[in-house]
């Protein structure tokens, strides 16, 4: 078992170790993670930790609480386009796969929206910088997405705000010159008609369905990092789930 470090809170610390547990696979959806008691024991923290550490958990969506039972892995709902792009970045250094091109419709410092004010926990200063592009491949437009940044986010990585390309990827480049890691991402999905310009942006008739993704990306103490826009055609997403019967 992982000795406690100082630099992070032991709560967090207990929380990212099971959290990695989960990612790799080493525990799998319906598998129960260890109690209160059990985590307050093997890390020689109170019960209180312990369980601050499983509600930091379900908050993030791994895990679920069932009444009289325990706290079990919960089915994965991930938007695996946004996981494949980054594992690719971190190991290629470049986010998209070949015949794959990015169009940098704008870049630069806008006023937040309401819901990306939230996400990012702007309060006073809601100035962000937006990335906004066309991805493509040799078939068309794959999705139209928008990055946000906070502003104290924006001043350490100044090229979010040039309307060229970054090959690595924003989230990299912005682990690089800010030092904070991605560590986990939550996602929000919905599907509605296209807006006019969606439509345009997409080649879709006017109407089309489209899926929207809201993705948020946590570091590792917690604090969101960047929220994500994506809007996918019809024909360029499908939703993919897997659960136990039982």
């Amino acid at each position: 078992m992982p000795q406690i470090e100082e630099a992070q809170p032991k709560y967090l610390q207990i929380a990212h170790y099971i959290r990695d547990q989960i990612l790799r696979g080493d525990l799998r959806p319906g598998d129960e993670v260890p109690s209160e008691r059990q985590l307050a024991a093997d890390w020689k923290v109170s019960r209180p930790t312990a369980a601050r550490s499983l509600e930091a958990l379900s908050h993030q969506g791994l895990v679920e609480k069932r009444q009289g039972s325990g706290t079990y892995v919960r089915s994965l709902e991930v938007n695996r386009r946004a996981r494949e792009l980054y594992g690719r970045a971190r190991q290629t250094g470049k986010i998209y796969a070949p015949g794959e091109y990015a169009v940098i419709l704008s870049a630069g410092w806008l006023e937040a929206p309401d819901y990306v004010a939230e996400s990012l926990g702007l309060v006073k200063d809601r100035r962000a910088v937006c990335r906004r592009r066309v991805t493509n491949d040799q078939e068309g437009p794959i999705a139209l997405s928008a990055s946000w940044f906070a502003p104290n986010v924006g001043r350490r990585a100044p090229r979010l705000t040039d309307p060229e390309r970054i090959q690595e990827g924003t989230l990299l480049y912005v682990e690089r010159m800010t030092g904070r890691q991605g560590g986990y991402a939550e996602d929000r999905m919905c599907a509605r008609g296209a807006t006019n310009e969606e439509a345009t942006r997409l080649r879709l008739e006017s109407g089309s369905a489209v899926l929207v993704v809201h993705h948020v990306v946590f570091d590792l103490q917690d604090q969101p990092l960047e929220f994500a826009e994506a809007t996918y055609p019809p024909h360029r997403w499908a939703f993919e789930q897997g659960y136990p019967l039982a």
